[in-house]
């Protein structure tokens, strides 16, 4: 027997199931999260994204002509800054599973710099059970992206279905 092998099996038999995320009863209107860490963008991220995405505007790819255009330097690329807030609010928001129903009132406010650090903060404005799903609800938050200056760069509302418990 491969020592190796104990330890695996000791290991297989002490895991506990983790329960992820928060469920339809957990979420009430007015509720606040500010989501932890926040994520420093940096110019690989950037040209990564937009290359990986076919998102070849100049001005997220081309610094010269990014400062033709009066930026400081290259932006970063909007829809990389939007999944970047987005993303932040995935473990207290929607971690717990349930279809994505879409976003809406999406806004952009400020250009991003690669270098720039991301926070998210959102709010509960809306939720209710869903009537062609028993055992989900839809909840509503409403996000907001801010850079580490704390001015607001993105704001987006978005919806899920979410499971409920039992």
């Amino acid at each position: 027997m491969n020592p190796n092998d104990a330890t695996v099996e000791r290991l297989k038999a002490d895991a506990r199931l983790w329960p992820r995320g928060h469920r339809y009863e957990d979420f009430e209107v007015g509720q606040q999260y500010v989501h932890h860490w926040g994520r420093t963008v940096t110019e690989a991220d950037n040209t990564l994204f937009s290359t990986l995405t076919l998102h070849y505007n100049p001005h997220y790819t081309n610094r010269a002509y990014a400062i033709a255009h009066g930026h400081p330097t290259t932006p970063v690329n909007p829809l990389l800054v939007f999944n970047t807030v987005f993303g932040l609010s995935v473990e207290d928001l929607s971690e717990g599973g349930g279809p994505f129903l879409g976003v809406e009132e999406l806004s952009y406010l400020k250009d991003v710099y690669p270098g720039e650090t991301l926070y998210a903060r959102s709010e509960v404005i809306a939720k209710r059970e869903a009537g062609n799903r028993p055992g989900f609800g839809i909840v509503t938050w409403h996000t907001r992206g801010a850079n580490e200056r704390g001015e607001e760069v993105v704001t987006f509302k978005r919806s899920n279905l979410v499971r409920m418990r039992g």
